[in-house]
Formats: C-alpha cells, sequence, structure tokens
C-alpha cells in the first residue's frame, strides 16, 4: 500500500473541519508535522481539480481570508463560509476563536488511505 502524498494529508484533514467552523494553515501543518503553513496553503491552491475540499475553511493565523484571491471571485471565500453560518466582516472570520477548530480534535490515530 502506498503511502498518502502531502496533498492528499492536506485534503484528508481539511475535509474533516465541521461546518460552520474554521482552521488555520498553520494548524493543519503542525498537526501533519510536515512543511509548513505556505505548503498547506499550496495544497489547497491545488484543491480546486476536485470540489470535495472544503478550502474555504481554512484561513490565515489571525483568522484573515488570506486565500480569498484564488477562488474564482474574491467574495466567493466569504460567501461560502456565510452561506454555512460564518460572520465575516473585513475579509475577517468574527468570533474566530470561537469557530477556530484544530485538527488534534482528529486524534492521534487520525489515517489516511490514498
Amino acid at each position: 500500500m502506498r503511502q498518502p502524498t502531502y496533498y492528499e494529508l492536506v485534503y484528508a484533514v481539511v475535509r474533516e473541519i465541521p461546518r460552520g467552523r474554521v482552521s488555520t494553515y498553520g494548524a493543519i501543518a503542525d498537526f501533519l508535522a510536515l512543511g509548513a503553513a505556505r505548503m498547506v496553503g499550496w495544497a489547497l491552491n491545488k484543491s480546486f481539480l476536485g470540489d470535495d475540499v472544503p478550502a474555504h475553511r481554512v484561513v490565515n493565523r489571525k483568522g484573515e481570508l488570506s486565500g480569498r484571491n484564488h477562488w474564482p471571485t474574491p467574495i466567493m471565500m466569504q460567501e461560502m463560509l456565510e452561506q454555512e453560518g460564518v460572520v465575516v466582516e473585513d475579509n475577517c472570520v468574527k468570533d474566530f476563536e470561537r469557530l477556530f477548530w484544530h485538527p488534534s480534535a482528529l486524534g492521534e490515530d487520525f489515517e489516511v488511505h490514498p
């Protein structure tokens, strides 16, 4: 059985972010213990090849929609979050601390099967 790629690992974690919650590039990178926050961003940039990765739920460490300009329209990321009940003001998630979801909630036994 082959090992999952870095992108597959990132996508698997992002798929677990609950609807109406957000996580950060850095939290995902830390959880995977592979690469840096920027690498998670690169992986999510490629996630548009498939529509099953809720990349709109990943923001920067301040709760800012830093990836918004990589979407087909600059407001698409905000619109998708708002459809899930997340309030966004000035390109920033309101109540970020309350809505933040850390991948450690997946537990140490989290596995990805490619």
